[in-house]
């Protein structure tokens, strides 16, 4: 099992600000998992990748592929309260579920 997230590269974000996001979608997402799926995932020691996205639309594309693969999936808006306006779509977290599924839907994406 695995989780990705999917960060856009095209904000120009610092590491920080990078690091932040990432975390607040990989736990919305894992929240929205199954019991047995976030106790599974955990137990198999919590994989993640970080992908590099170049979109809004890319990530609006993505999570509806997550959508009908019935993978939990969050998209993360951004407050505003440093280097983002507010509102603005940062990040996707594809999983946790399977090592084929999360493929299916992010497979074809670089590493960040």
């Amino acid at each position: 099992m695995k989780q990705a997230i999917v960060a856009r590269a095209d904000l120009g974000m610092g590491e920080g600000k990078l690091a932040a996001q990432v975390a607040h979608a990989s736990l919305s997402a894992f929240q929205d998992a199954g019991r047995r799926t976030r106790k599974k995932w955990q137990g198999e020691g919590q994989k993640k990748v970080v992908l590099r996205g170049d979109s809004e639309s890319q990530l609006f594309e993505l999570a509806d592929k997550a959508d009908k693969e019935g993978i939990p999936y969050a998209i993360v808006r951004d407050a505003g309260h440093t280097e983002l306006e507010p509102g603005t779509v940062s990040a996707l977290a594809v999983g946790p579920a399977s090592d084929d599924l999360v493929d299916r839907v992010t497979g074809d994406l670089p590493l960040y």
